[in-house]
């Protein structure tokens, strides 16, 4: 009985699900629009044994004693039309949008709303915030959905000016790309079914479980003996399999577990912190100007009170209320 309810539900999940999902990797406008992408298709998803480049890796080349630590802010933010020729900004302002690195399925960080087709969430509350400072519009926005793996080569590529994307500082990732300071905290943890009596990574032993490739969680879940680790292309691949008995369990950042949670009344997030998540706004490495601007608008937004507004209205019914923002690291040099 118990597995005859489950794939009743399944089939009606999955649909949400894919209602949520672009299905392929593409861009669009502030309100939903399609245009076509600028990105090569995607290859197959990878297997465990994959050999592709995955950006977590590589040693970093220099000390890195806390990867939070971003470029600190010059000063306010000035009006668009005031900045300096030249600068990252500027290019920006004066092709008129921004051009932003997303998930379509991160339901609460960003995914394409059903019914409106808009893509909304925290981290697009965070673009727009970008957009407003650099362009003066906070819809003049353009957006390149992207799978994890596609962050840093989007950038690299010049096909995105920023990746907002539930996007883990980490010091080998800044061999590649630039940060903004943490503007989100995330823990990584587990989703599973209600009935299940898995209640952390200690009762994972001969289990299956699912993660999105080339994260920071197969990392995590890398060090886990006994467990069968199966990379997903997203979140929602995971969740389908989830949802199709092909895997015991989703290990991913808890804001994203909240949101396949939405997905899925039957499943639960459970566990203590795997690990500590935090999200910067990632740029190309060398646009330290972008950074530093990007660093201003947050602190603006954090003492404005947008910020715990953004919280609130995407996290705090799953993940409980926060105090405060996180807490920026400066100290950084160019």
């Amino acid at each position: 009985m118990r597995r005859a309810r489950r794939r009743l539900r399944s089939t009606v999940s999955v649909l949400i699900g894919l209602a949520l999902l672009t299905g392929c990797t593409g861009t669009g406008t502030a309100d939903g629009g399609a245009v076509d992408s600028p990105l090569e298709p995607l290859p197959p998803a990878p297997t465990a044994d994959s050999t592709a480049p995955n950006e977590d890796s590589a040693e970093p080349g220099e000390a890195c004693e806390d990867p939070t630590a971003s470029y600190a802010p010059v000063g306010e933010v000035p009006e668009p039309e005031d900045f300096a020729p030249g600068s990252t900004m500027a290019e920006i302002r004066d092709r008129g949008h921004l051009r932003v690195g997303v998930s379509s399925d991160s339901v609460n960080l960003s995914s394409r709303d059903p019914f409106t087709r808009e893509i909304v969430g925290f981290d697009v509350d965070v673009a727009s915030w970008i957009a407003e400072a650099v362009i003066g519009d906070p819809d003049a926005l353009e957006f390149v959905v992207l799978e994890a793996r596609q962050r840093a080569s989007a950038l690299e590529a010049d096909d995105v000016d920023i990746v907002a994307r539930a996007y883990t500082i980490t010091c080998n990732r800044w061999e590649r790309v630039a940060f903004s300071a943490e503007y989100l905290h995330s823990s990584q943890r587990l989703l599973v079914d209600r009935d299940d009596e898995i209640d952390g990574v200690g009762d994972l032993e001969g289990r299956t479980v699912c993660a999105a490739a080339q994260t920071t969680t197969i990392e995590a879940l890398d060090a886990i003996p006994g467990i069968t680790i199966v990379p997903g292309r997203t979140h929602t691949d995971c969740l389908v399999k989830f949802q199709q008995r092909t895997v015991d369990a989703i290990s991913a950042d808890d804001t994203v577990l909240a949101g396949l949670a939405v997905q899925d009344p039957h499943a639960k997030v459970v566990g203590p912190p795997m690990s500590a998540e935090p999200y910067g706004v990632a740029t190309h490495r060398d646009e330290v100007d972008l950074v530093e601007t990007i660093n201003a608008v947050l602190e603006e937004r954090v003492a404005d009170g947008s910020w715990m507004s953004s919280y609130e209205t995407w996290f705090a019914s799953t993940l409980g209320p926060l105090d405060s923002a996180p807490t920026p690291v400066y100290g950084r040099a160019p």
